[in-house]
């Protein structure tokens, strides 16, 4: 997979790209991030990207000019269009089952966006979907743009060490969308709390009923919403 971002701070994604599960799929050859300053196809020596909104109000608003110029150049860099993507408070909520579905892209092109967001020509006119991580509100899209970097990568073949990772993680659909069960690891006593018997038992299909069990109750306790749907 190739995931384009344009964005006007691409230093900010030095380290974050760089460690752990993104560096390693980068290493491996499983995904190529490519990282594009929209600063770079402004037309003034101001290198002005944003502009006041028309019918007045706060703020500024990305103009489209750069943005366009800047997505037109990037989409030719590869022979995949790609799937072009708004991050921006007004868009569909992102979710593991969102993860998925971008999982199975060859290509996808992020656009950060700042200030008081996009011109809405920029939507229209590169036919781009909106995507928000969150009801609240952030300095930009650059956070936005690491979080689905992140959740897309890890659901990679050959990204995890173990493959059925992903598939035992919260809101995975192996568990219908709930909250992961517990887990514990050595030693078997730490400060007076044991280890849960049953996980030392052996017996894989009582365990399994346990973890079932867990994912339930924890999911009704912190996240009731989820059973819900």
């Amino acid at each position: 997979m190739r995931i384009d971002v344009l964005t006007l701070f691409p230093e900010m994604f030095e380290s974050p790209l760089a460690h752990s599960i993104i560096k390693r799929a980068q290493d491996n050859n499983i995904i190529q991030i490519v990282l594009t300053n929209v600063r770079d196809f402004t037309t003034d020596s101001y290198k002005k990207v944003d502009d006041k909104p028309y019918g007045g109000g706060p703020g500024m608003v990305m103009m489209c000019q750069p943005i366009f110029d800047c997505a037109e150049c990037v989409r030719k860099l590869s022979a995949d269009k790609g799937r072009t993507i708004l991050l921006t408070p007004q868009g569909q909520k992102f979710d593991q089952k969102k993860a998925v579905e971008l999982s199975k892209e060859k290509r996808l092109i992020l656009i950060a966006g700042r200030y008081e967001g996009f011109d809405e020509r920029i939507r229209i006119g590169l036919d781009a979907e909106q995507i928000s991580i969150g009801d609240y509100v952030l300095s930009g899209g650059e956070l936005a743009a690491m979080v689905i970097i992140d959740a897309v990568v890890r659901l990679l073949a050959g990204t995890l060490g173990d493959e059925t990772s992903a598939l035992d993680e919260s809101f995975s659909e192996s568990i219908a969308g709930c909250l992961e069960y517990p887990q514990y690891t050595r030693p078997e006593v730490f400060r007076d709390m044991k280890v849960p018997d049953i996980l030392l038992s052996g017996d894989h299909k009582k365990i399994a009923e346990w973890r079932q069990q867990q994912t339930i109750e924890r999911t009704q306790k912190w996240r009731p919403d989820l059973l819900d749907k």
